[in-house]
């Protein structure tokens, strides 16, 4: 043994040269290759790692380089003030809640949201109201917001101070967000949104369209997912309606005060790449995916879902207004029911290609300009000599249920007594925790909720059906008494 095993493990990932068809964008370094002062920076990035020495700004009182490559950030994606964020997209999601909203307003949040959400949730004890969220009735794919649903919720909480979405998802499935900005502001409501996985969005019309453009209030864009940023970079746009004295403060305490300049020169690179190759190198890449999407659905072993079926989708539940859209630089591969993503997943690992994630019958592909048309042959090669009779598995239906009665809001959770019970005898009892099946990774149950007959049956659903339960442990749940 060497001494160094998280040494040792990176390198050695790193000599079996996996394509990358996940994070991050810069696609092991090629990003920073493509420009001759991305190179630079690539060369010189061990070197950047220094602090706030004199003629390098200081992001917690920014008046130098940093400010100015803020305000370039801000010019480019439309905002009223745009932060750097060393902390990740969680930082931001903090910070966006905390400087949002006081103790105890209610808020309508998707219940599948990042914990990062649910967390600033419970720290700025909030009241959440929860949107349901269902997934393809034909894909088992998780879809956003549902239009009709959305309207109910904010007709029945009228005194909600905001709204707080996921725009995309991390399937790339985007819904109407200019809808749910339209509503909210009848009601001076303000919507943030998680758009985690949105950063490359302005590049190219042939991608959704921007949150910030669609009207709202504050925005979270993880950098280092799609752009070539480094890992742990985010950014954090503010729209109208909003404090920026709060959100100056908010940003501050939710980041590091020893920021990495590595970092920040990275988001600093990705604003500068998007903004002057993004429009010619995504819509190359759109192109790209397109050709192959076409090729692969050939094989007729998988389906790479597309706008087209997300408009059958809405057709046939007669939700045509939804008008979801998606992101066509990433994939959705889907699999036949009985044949298992996870083990299509572990199949591409094996043929040196790294995938994003993988659920019960999907595998998500993130792509970016940096992957070559060599990456997507080995790809197609890959999925057409794949021996299908080696993904088989029991399929498991995922079955649509009532979220369970609400007894305590989620903050409140966090000081009670704590007992651990069994599953079968904790009728009546309140969940401590999330309880959340993967697949589709849409909580059952969340703090503060009624476990009830018909939850309790769900959850025990999937697990004799050996799905992973998150919050459930050897069948037994933490609970606490009301």
């Amino acid at each position: 043994m060497s001494g160094l095993p998280l040494v040792d493990g990176v390198l050695t990932y790193i000599k079996e040269k996996n394509i990358s068809f996940c994070m991050p964008g810069h696609k092991g370094g090629l990003g920073f290759l493509e420009t001759a002062r991305g190179k630079e920076l690539y060369e010189n990035l061990i070197k950047g790692d220094i602090t706030e020495v004199d003629g390098l700004d200081n992001l917690h009182y920014a008046e130098g380089i940093i400010k100015e490559s803020q305000q370039l950030l801000s010019e480019y994606y439309g905002s009223i003030k745009s932060y750097f964020l060393v902390n990740g997209s969680t930082s931001g999601n903090l910070a966006m809640i905390f400087s949002s909203f006081n103790e105890g307003d209610k808020v309508i949040v998707e219940r599948n949201c990042h914990r990062s959400i649910l967390n600033a949730i419970i720290m700025r004890k909030l009241k959440p109201v929860y949107i349901e969220n269902k997934t393809h009735p034909e894909y088992d794919a998780p879809l956003p917001l549902d239009k009709e649903h959305f309207s109910y919720l904010v007709n029945k909480n009228k005194d909600a101070k905001g709204v707080i979405v996921t725009y995309p998802n991390y399937y790339g499935i985007c819904f109407d967000l200019s809808y749910v900005v339209e509503i909210a502001r009848k009601y001076d409501m303000k919507v943030l949104v998680d758009a985690a996985h949105g950063a490359h969005f302005d590049a190219s019309k042939l991608l959704p369209e921007s949150p910030l453009k669609m009207g709202a209030s504050m925005v979270v864009m993880s950098a280092h997912k799609t752009l070539p940023s480094l890992t742990q970079t985010a950014f954090l746009h503010v729209g109208i309606g909003v404090d920026i004295s709060k959100v100056d403060f908010y940003a501050s305490a939710f980041l590091s005060t020893s920021p990495s300049y590595m970092l920040l020169c990275s988001m600093d690179y990705a604003r500068f790449y998007i903004q002057e190759h993004g429009e010619a190198s995504y819509e190359e890449l759109v192109k790209m995916c397109n050709k192959y999407r076409y090729k692969i659905n050939r094989i007729d072993k998988f389906h790479i879902l597309g706008s087209e079926e997300l408009r059958q989708t809405q057709r046939n539940n007669t939700e045509e207004a939804n008008n979801y859209t998606i992101d066509l630089t990433r994939y959705i591969l889907n699999l036949p029911k009985g044949y298992s993503g996870h083990k299509l997943l572990e199949y591409l690992r094996a043929n040196k290609i790294q995938a994003e994630m993988s659920d019960n019958r999907n595998v998500v592909l993130i792509f970016s300009p940096f992957n070559k048309e060599q990456d997507f042959e080995h790809l197609y090669i890959a999925l057409k000599r794949c021996n299908m009779n080696t993904l088989k598995i029991t399929y498991v239906d995922l079955i649509e249920y009532d979220s369970p009665m609400v007894a305590m809001y989620p903050y409140e959770v966090m000081d009670r007594e704590k007992t651990r019970v069994d599953l079968r005898n904790s009728v009546g009892k309140i969940s401590a925790v999330a309880i959340v099946p993967y697949p589709p990774g849409i909580p059952i149950v969340m703090p503060g909720e009624v476990l009830g007959e018909n939850t309790i049956a769900v959850i025990e659903y999937y697990i004799q059906s050996k799905v992973t339960v998150l919050g459930i442990n050897d069948g037994t749940v933490l609970t606490v008494e009301q």
